[in-house]
């Protein structure tokens, strides 16, 4: 199968000022015992940094773990508490998938910044109908929906739950379990659109190394697939956004950001 390759790598510092783009599912580590609990915190920022995400602001529609075959819903166990948003009590061995989608937010911003929004996050048919429509120098109204994902290991037996769907409309899926690599591996995701391949679509592929971030910046193929070398141990994810014309009123457009966090162990 022929890949695009990588577009760009940018290396990021901590230091750079951040924007609220990103959204994704944050927890201490990424293994545990039978009768551990994690701690999940709902985090909102940029270069895979920022801040924890306002709950009296947003809203959880649905947020559950799937472990094998079985799925539990756990919207009741969530609070408002900054860093520890959810914590969950494995109670059996294998890899677990956290998955969370919010409403719908609305956002408007002046011509300029949503220009550049667009040219960052690869958005070039909705920069493109701008252009022809006139609308380019036109503020922007926009409804936006997060789609989050959290890959953990809990014992020694990795399984098939990283497959796993959650129904999302917009959703990165790795084509290997992230719990069996090690850095000098490769990794294969592929993103789908209402469960079709979403190709030519871009992928932001952030991960640490000591004290800094790195970014990749990853076009998909045809079969909205992605490759990319695991460079390093530590957290990893991996993030797109699909745009669409808005679908009900009070928005020009609606956006969809998925999002998908794992670790890469030590050898």
């Amino acid at each position: 199968m022929k890949r695009a390759g990588l577009v760009v790598l940018v290396m990021l510092t901590l230091a750079m000022a951040t924007t609220a783009h990103e959204f994704w599912l944050q927890t201490k580590k990424f293994r545990y015992k039978v009768g551990e609990s994690m701690d999940v915190a709902f985090m909102v920022g940029e270069n895979f940094q920022g801040e924890p995400w306002d709950l009296s602001k947003h809203k959880i529609e649905r947020i559950e773990i799937h472990q094998g075959a079985t799925v539990k819903r756990l919207e009741n166990l969530v609070t408002s508490t900054k860093g520890k948003n959810l914590t969950y009590k494995f109670e059996r061995e294998g890899t677990h998938l956290l998955a969370m989608e919010s409403n719908f937010a609305f956002i408007e911003l002046e011509a300029e910044a949503f220009n550049k929004y667009l040219e960052e996050d690869g958005l070039e048919e909705i920069a493109t109908e701008r252009k022809k429509s006139g609308w380019s120098g036109e503020k922007a109204r926009e409804f936006y929906k997060r789609y989050a994902k959290l890959l953990v290991q809990c014992g020694d037996k990795p399984d098939f739950t990283f497959k796993r769907s959650a129904g999302f409309r917009y959703e990165i899926f790795p084509l290997a379990n992230p719990a069996t690599l090690k850095p000098g591996d490769y990794l294969d995701c592929q993103v789908m659109w209402e469960r079709k391949p979403a190709s030519h679509a871009m992928v932001k592929v952030w991960s640490f190394v000591g004290n800094r971030v790195f970014l990749q910046n990853i076009f998909t193929e045809k079969d909205g697939t992605i490759r990319f070398p695991i460079s390093s141990a530590g957290p990893w994810m991996v993030s797109s956004v699909k745009m669409i014309i808005s679908e009900k009123d009070g928005a020009d457009y609606q956006s969809l950001w998925a999002s998908l966090v794992f670790e890469v162990s030590k050898p």
